[in-house]
């Protein structure tokens, strides 16, 4: 089974993901991709308050998450892969190691310079950027803030 959910959202572990899409997907665990989480063991810890007792959890940086994807993918346990921003994601992708494989985007919140796309999606240039950038890597990108929301792909995210 491997990964069956590839996130960014700012908030990482909470409510819409580990009840709204682990409710629906029920990962084993929750895999958070994060340089700075990963070095700082109490604030991972504060994370896993949120993690359903039935699940692991665990936080890589970037290159631990990029040389433990092959094993993740290929693993017949069921995992979450989350990132607080585009920017790991796609350092987390490149090279083709997500092609072929999709990225929702589940909660990028308003800050100066960000535009609305979605309720749930703020984007600046970079970010838009970044989508794009992924999509180069064979990545396919799309929001959707819940199981059962509406699903937005394509030009939608890049373009407005």
């Amino acid at each position: 089974m491997g990964i069956v959910l590839f996130r960014v959202d700012e908030r990482l572990v909470h409510g819409q993901v580990t009840l709204g899409w682990g409710s629906q997907l029920r990962p084993a665990a929750y895999w958070v991709v994060d340089d700075d989480l990963a070095r700082t063991d109490w604030e991972g810890d504060l994370y896993r308050l949120g993690v359903p007792a039935d699940a692991q959890s665990d936080f890589f940086t970037v290159g631990d998450g990029r040389e433990r994807l092959p094993g993740w993918l290929a693993s017949p346990s069921r995992y979450v892969v989350l990132t607080r921003d585009l920017d790991h994601m796609l350092r987390l992708a490149r090279g083709g190691l997500l092609a072929g494989k999709a990225v929702n985007l589940g909660g990028i919140h308003h800050r100066p310079g960000r535009a609305e796309v979605l309720p749930y999606l703020f984007l600046d240039g970079e970010d838009r950027d970044r989508v794009r950038e992924l999509q180069r890597e064979g990545v396919a990108v799309w929001a959707q803030d819940l199981p059962g929301a509406p699903e937005v792909r394509g030009p939608a995210l890049v373009d407005a």
